[in-house]
Parts: structure tokens; C-alpha cells; sequence
């Protein structure tokens, strides 16, 4: 194996020699040219004119290319100047390895060595990296010429690939193997080294979040216990400004309005395996609004109007998601009015002594533009369509900037791109603005392979597909199976996110669960569908629309007696229902997703067919907040159900609640509510429930947080009961009688590379005598 330099000191040697009027040579070492010429200045006019050209060692290029490179002409005269910038123009080309010109009188000889093609391109030495992922970023190409700068720039490109994954200390070594017929094996030696972890990310300046707090903003994370699983943990110096604007974004959304993020500063360790990344950032003071007021000097405006549309309050914590959607909200309103160009200008008045700050939204007329066309680049797979929908503007509206801001963020949100620029540039006219969306597509699909634990359905396996871009048509198809030890699941779902072209989605899934599990003394299987359409209702809100038709069946076990209200619900049953569903949720949205409430509403009416007809209403109530500066997440949650049979008909057990560890803590699925106590303590269902679930969730102060453990200590309670047949051929009465059941219990968070974990730990503080309690529950679910 040789080097791409070659074997000797000298990679070409061209020469020019004029017989016995001067000598010049012409050398490239190392790729460069360098010419040598010695002649007394009489001669400095040399001229030469060439009659006949002879070419000599090249086999692919033809003799006409090379001498009109050379730029001669039979008989013409051509100065010594002429011809050495024509070899320079020969060997420039990167088509010859060496190239000499020698003069012989009226002819001029010239002999190149062409260099080789490539005949195979192959890595050795990656291990990390995969050939597929290597290969993307070299530029030379089986069957072409062989090139050694491009071959040294893809040497640098393969580095660059290491250094994202984190391994800067990775070299590459461009090497050729010659073959017979001017051939060359390229080959990249690579020497991976090691990864250059995060071994410690630190603040400086900061008085009102804990180093702990700010470490959960980045994206970047420190090396732990996992590190040889985590990629996030890699130092990726691309990554420090998203770092820096995550930072700034915390800040902001918690009021802090004059925050500076001044410096990101990576440092590498003694031994040059580790950085030290730490930031140093100027809080400042938490500011509130102050007076927010709408104003306007135009008369089409009624200003009252608009402070009627203003929903932010004086006291709130300032917060610029909160400005811009109420920016949103006013020039909503104009354009509701039939007002065209109307443009909302927050203009903001600092209160220093108070921390507050007063906000005028200043409505006024804005700039005759209009948007001339949207232009959009770079989406191989996805359709046109599905970007453009994310566009409340079309071809030919009044261009209004925030308008397009918002498109933008709202098409990087889709998850389908990995870069998405919306950008404008003028159009053809002075009030004519064109719109660019430059995206470069990712990955939208997944297939999983999954092994799941809980104490109750006990070890498990699943297999899932999903898509969320179907056919780059924006759409999402999800294909899961599950199984447990005695139980499993299978389910379909399609969804259209824009039905008829509207921000209306409609959604299609198929079911069938089945479970034998032994803490029943029947076997349940259900099978069915379900379709809907759902659509916005407001800011934050939802509705959605659904009908379904499923078919339960209910089967004894031939060892153990049944309750004649179980046994009244065997064999096979089949509800047709319509339905709707109702809902607001702050959480998880905006700049800050640690606090807002969740409400929902629901209600299904069966009987359009099928055996069954009832009404069954359930409700849900939430709110998360944070405090003690962000350390402690603590969470509130009610919910609760009412099942009315219509008709003489009682309710079945397929359609009464049941209690799970989800919903009440400390109890097994089915270990409350209504029993008959003649017949193996069988849990029968309510036709009544109502949770409560309080939590507070926070960081152990001895275990390092690189580790991902968190804790939690909770309090649950409730109760199922009410049935319609409470009779029972046993001595016992039936206990349907409402109960608060209730428990404490502390729980481990592990946020693990192999997936999450929590270990809960519970303790039953009231409860009857027949009620099956549950003091400790794993879950656990890894997908690879």
C-alpha cells in the first residue's frame, strides 16, 4: 500500500528546454507549482513556433483537449510566457499526475501521466460509524479519476462525522493501492479515538435557578452512569448555540426580560478525553406585566373592543409567548372586521422601582405588501400540500411577517425536517414580497422491537410501526402489538390531520385485546372500531366527534363459580355508540411546559344498534405547577365517571369502570369497588367512579442527576361502586355502597438509556377487608 503522494519526493516534473538559448524547468512538489528560470535579459522576448505536436502517455484524454489546454496553434509564435501558463493550465486541471514539455525545434513534445481511476472505495478501521453513513460524505466516485485534494477533502469530511458524534481526536489517512491498467484502490485509514464526553456542565451567574434546574434545559447532557449508551452526552460544539438560546428561552418565560447568556465556554480536560462546558449567564430581575392598554389613532378602530380581547392581566409573570398570542388575538380580530394591513406593536414602558412592565399594543396601519408566491425547496418526499396548509397566508394576501413566523414554527413542530428556513425576499414588484421554505427531510418512521415489565401482566413483548408522515402526505398510520404473560393487544390506527384540506382530522383505528389474566375468574376478548373527526374549538382547545362498534365477550372459567351478575354478562355482547370528547390543555405547550391544567369531557351514548344502550359521561381535571424555583413539579388530578343504562336493561361488565394502578395507586386493577364475596371474591365493576391523585415530584440531593433518578412522594384516593342488580344467590350481601379508598406511597423515577423506569412504592391507609392491595409496582419499557 502506498501513500496517494506517490513513492518518490516529487509528484510531477514538467521541463521546458529551448535548445541553447535558455533553460527552464518546471516542478510541482506537493501539489504546487514552482518555476525556475535562468536567461540573460537579451533573450527575455524568447518566442517559439511550433509546426508539428507529438503527445505522448495519455489514453483517456484526447490529444485535441490537451493541446487547446495548452493553448497552441501550428505556426503561430508563442512566448515563453505563453507556454509555461499553458502547462499551468495542463496540470491545474487535475486529469494528469505529472506533465512535461520539451521544445524540439519546430516541435513541441508533450507527455503526461493521466492519473489513475478509482476502482473501489473502501474504509477500514470504523467501528463507530457504519460504511453506509461514511460513504454519504466523500465526493470520489467508483470509475472516476482519482483526485488526491478531493481525496484529501473527503478525508476531512469523514473527520468532520466523527467530530458530530463527539470523537474530535478521530483522524483519517487517504491511502491508494495501485492495480494493473492505471487503477487505484482508494482506501481512508481511520483511527476512530476516543468520545469526547461532557463530563461536566456548569453555571456561573446564576442566583435564582440551581445548576440542577438549568442542566434539564439543554440539550446537551452531562456524562452518567449510561454514558456508552447516551449520545447527548458527547461534546458536539454545533450544539452550544441552541444550548445558549435554550438557556435565554428558559429565562424569558419566567420573566426574567433582561437575561444574557454571555459566554459558553468548552474547555478539554488534562487527559483530552472530557470537557468542561460552562455557561455564564446574567439573570437580572423577574419583571410582571404592568398596564396593558390597546391604543389606536385610526377611527375604524374601537379601541375598547380590543382591551376587551386582551387576556393578559396585570400581576402575571411577563412572558413573550403570552405577548405574541395576544398579538395573534388582536390582528385576528381586525382581519374578522374586514380590516386589511392592520399590524398590533407592543411597545413596552419599564418600571424599574415596581419590576413591571406596562404594554401598549399599538394598532396601526402597516405596509402595502402582498405575498406574491410561497417557494418551496428541499422536500423530496413530502408534498407541497402538507407545508403549505401550515400557512394561513396564500398566493396574493397582505404579507404580514408574524403571520409567516408562526407558519414557520408551526412547519418545524410537524417533526418531519430536520432544518426548516422560512425566509422573504422581494418580488417582482415593490409591494410584492416572495416567501422561501428551504427544509431538508428527515427521518419520519420507526419500527420497534420492545420488552415490557409491570408486577401485574408480568413480563411482555411488543412489536410497532409507526409513520408520521405516510407517503409524505402528512399523515399518521400506527401498527402496535403487545403481549403479556396472560394478556395481549393488537391495534391500527390512520389518521388525516387535514380532512378536506381543513384542520380537521380524521382518524380510523382497529382493536382486539384480549386477557386471561388469574386475578379474574373469567376470560374477556373485545374487538372493534373506531372512527372520529376532531378539530380546534379555541386557543388550547379541542373537539372531537367519534363513533364506534365493538363486540365483548365474557367467558367463566370452568374451575371457579361465578357471580350470577357476572354470569347474567356472559357470552357475547356488541355496542354501537356515538360520542364526543371535550378539551383544554396548557401543559406541556409554549416556552414553559412545566405548569398549566388539563380539562376533558366526554360522553358516549350507545344504543344506534347493538345489545347495550346507556349513557356513560367521564370528566378529568389537572394542573402541574413548579416550585421552589423549578426543583419541585407538583401535580393535582380529578377524574371520575357515571354509567346510566337506558332502558330495563342493567349494565354490563364490559361498560362498568374498573380500578387500575393508573388511576388509584396501591390497589390492583379491579382490587376495589363492588364485590360479591359468594363467589371468589370476583370484582364486578361499578357503574360509578371518582379519582384524586396528588404528587410531588423532586430531585435527590445525594444522587448525582447525571444518574436520572428523581423521586416522588404521592397520595391517592377514591372509589368505584353503585351497580343496578345487586342480588347474589349467597349467604353475603353484595357491597356496592361507595368507599374512599385511599394511599400513601413514595415512587423512583429512572430515566434510563434503555428506557424509563419507576419503582412505586404503597401503603393502603383505608380500605375494607375484601379490597386487594398492590404495595409495590414496576414499570419498565425499552424499545430497540
Amino acid at each position: 500500500m502506498t501513500d496517494h503522494h506517490g513513492a518518490g519526493p516529487a509528484r510531477g516534473l514538467g521541463r521546458l528546454v529551448a535548445s541553447g538559448l535558455f533553460a527552464m524547468r518546471l516542478g510541482l512538489l506537493a501539489g504546487t507549482s514552482t518555476v525556475v528560470l535562468g536567461f540573460a535579459a537579451p533573450v527575455q522576448a524568447q518566442t517559439f513556433r511550433f509546426n508539428t505536436f507529438e503527445v505522448q502517455g495519455n489514453t483517456r484524454i484526447e490529444t485535441a483537449s490537451i493541446l487547446t489546454q495548452l493553448g497552441v496553434t501550428p505556426g503561430a509564435p508563442i512566448s515563453a510566457g505563453q507556454l509555461n501558463d499553458g502547462f499551468q493550465r495542463l496540470q491545474a486541471s487535475g486529469l494528469f499526475e505529472t506533465v512535461e514539455i520539451v521544445p524540439q525545434g519546430s516541435k513541441l513534445l508533450v507527455i503526461v501521466n493521466e492519473y489513475p481511476t478509482i476502482n473501489r472505495i473502501s474504509l477500514e478501521g470504523n467501528a463507530r460509524l457504519d460504511d453506509e453513513a461514511l460513504l454519504t460524505v466523500v465526493g470520489s466516485q467508483v470509475r472516476r479519476v482519482y483526485s488526491p485534494r478531493q481525496a484529501e477533502r473527503d478525508a476531512a469530511a469523514i473527520a468532520d462525522a466523527y467530530a458530530s458524534a463527539g470523537r474530535l481526536s478521530a483522524t483519517v489517512q487517504p491511502k491508494i493501492i495501485r492495480r494493473s491498467d492505471n487503477r487505484v484502490d482508494l482506501v481512508f485509514e481511520i483511527a476512530e479515538g476516543r468520545v469526547s464526553e461532557v463530563e461536566r456542565l456548569s453555571f456561573v451567574g446564576n442566583r435564582v435557578f440551581s445548576d440542577r434546574r438549568l442542566r434539564r434545559v439543554l440539550e446537551t447532557k452531562q456524562a452518567g452512569l449510561f454514558r456508552a449508551l447516551v449520545g447527548s452526552d458527547t461534546f458536539v460544539a454545533d450544539r452550544i448555540a441552541l444550548d445558549t438560546q435554550l438557556l435565554r428561552d428558559f429565562y424569558l418565560s419566567r420573566g426574567y426580560a433582561d437575561v444574557q447568556v454571555l459566554s459558553a465556554t468548552p474547555e478539554l480536560s488534562p487527559n483530552r478525553d472530557a470537557y468542561f462546558l460552562t455557561f455564564r449567564i446574567q439573570e437580572g430581575q423577574q419583571f410582571r406585566f404592568g398596564e396593558v392598554t390597546a391604543v389606536s389613532a385610526l377611527p375604524e378602530i374601537d379601541t375598547a373592543e380590543y382591551q376587551s380581547e386582551i387576556r393578559v392581566r396585570p400581576g402575571d409573570i411577563f412572558n413573550p409567548q403570552s405577548l405574541e398570542r395576544q398579538i395573534q388575538r388582536l390582528e385576528l380580530l381586525a382581519t374578522q372586521q374586514g380590516l386589511t394591513f392592520i399590524r398590533v406593536t407592543p411597545q413596552i414602558t419599564r418600571n424599574d422601582r415596581t419590576q413591571t412592565l406596562d404594554v401598549d399594543f399599538v394598532i396601526e396601519k402597516g405596509e402595502r405588501v402582498f405575498v406574491e408566491r410561497i417557494d418551496i425547496e428541499g422536500n423530496a418526499t413530502t408534498l407541497d400540500r402538507v407545508i403549505r396548509r401550515e400557512f394561513d397566508t396564500v398566493e396574493g394576501d397582505p404579507f404580514n411577517p408574524r403571520a409567516i413566523r408562526a407558519a414557520a414554527e408551526r412547519i418545524r413542530a410537524l417533526g418531519y425536517f430536520s432544518q426548516a428556513e422560512v425566509t422573504a425576499r422581494e418580488g417582482t414588484a415593490e409591494d410584492q414580497v416572495i416567501v422561501d421554505v428551504d427544509v431538508e427531510e428527515q427521518p419520519t418512521g420507526a419500527l420497534g422491537f420492545g420488552v415490557n415489565y409491570s408486577v401485574e401482566r408480568g413480563v411482555g413483548f411488543s412489536l410497532s410501526f409507526s409513520e408520521s408522515n405516510f407517503l409524505g402526505r402528512g399523515q399518521i398510520f400506527n401498527f402496535a402489538v403487545d403481549t403479556g404473560t396472560d394478556n395481549g393487544s393488537t391495534n391500527l390506527t390512520f389518521v388525516e390531520p387535514y380532512f378536506l384540506n381543513r384542520d380537521l382530522a380524521l382518524s380510523f383505528s382497529v382493536f382486539y385485546n384480549e386477557n386471561s389474566s388469574d386475578t379474574l375468574t373469567f376470560n374477556t376478548e373485545s374487538i372493534g372500531f373506531r372512527t372520529g373527526l376532531e378539530f380546534p374549538a379555541g386557543d388550547f382547545r379541542r373537539l372531537s366527534l367519534f363513533y364506534g362498534l365493538t363486540q365483548d365477550r365474557l367467558e367463566a372459567r370452568s374451575d371457579t363459580p361465578l357471580s350470577p351478575i357476572l354470569l347474567e354478562d356472559e357470552g357475547k355482547s356488541l355496542t354501537s355508540f356515538v360520542g364526543y370528547t371535550y378539551s383544554y390543555n396548557t401543559i406541556g405547550t409554549g416556552l414553559d411546559p412545566t405548569r398549566g391544567i388539563r380539562l376533558r369531557f366526554g360522553q358516549q351514548f350507545a344504543g344506534l344498534g347493538g345489545d347495550e344502550e346507556f349513557v356513560k359521561t367521564t370528566f378529568l381535571a389537572a394542573a402541574q405547577r413548579t416550585i421552589r424555583n423549578d426543583e419541585v413539579t407538583l401535580n393535582a388530578t380529578f377524574e371520575g365517571g357515571i354509567l346510566n343504562s337506558l332502558g330495563d336493561d342493567n349494565s354490563r361488565q364490559s361498560n362498568r369502570f374498573f380500578n387500575s394502578p393508573s388511576i388509584i395507586r396501591g390497589f390492583e386493577s379491579g382490587g376495589i369497588g363492588p364485590r360479591d364475596l359468594n363467589f371468589s371474591d370476583a370484582a364486578l365493576g361499578g357503574n360509578y367512579f371518582v379519582a384524586a391523585r396528588f404528587e410531588a415530584q423532586f430531585p435527590l440531593g445525594f444522587v448525582p442527576e447525571e444518574y436520572g433518578i428523581t423521586a416522588a412522594t404521592f397520595l391517592d384516593m377514591g372509589s368505584v361502586w353503585g351497580l343496578d342488580d345487586t342480588s347474589s344467590t349467597g349467604p353475603i350481601a353484595v357491597d356496592d355502597d361507595f368507599f374512599l379508598n385511599s394511599a400513601v406511597g413514595v415512587g423512583f423515577l429512572w430515566d434510563t438509556a434503555i428506557g424509563p423506569l419507576r419503582f412505586n412504592f404503597t401503603r393502603a391507609i383505608n380500605k375494607r377487608s375484601f379490597d386487594q392491595e398492590q404495595n409495590f409496582d414496576l414499570t419498565i419499557q425499552t424499545r430497540f
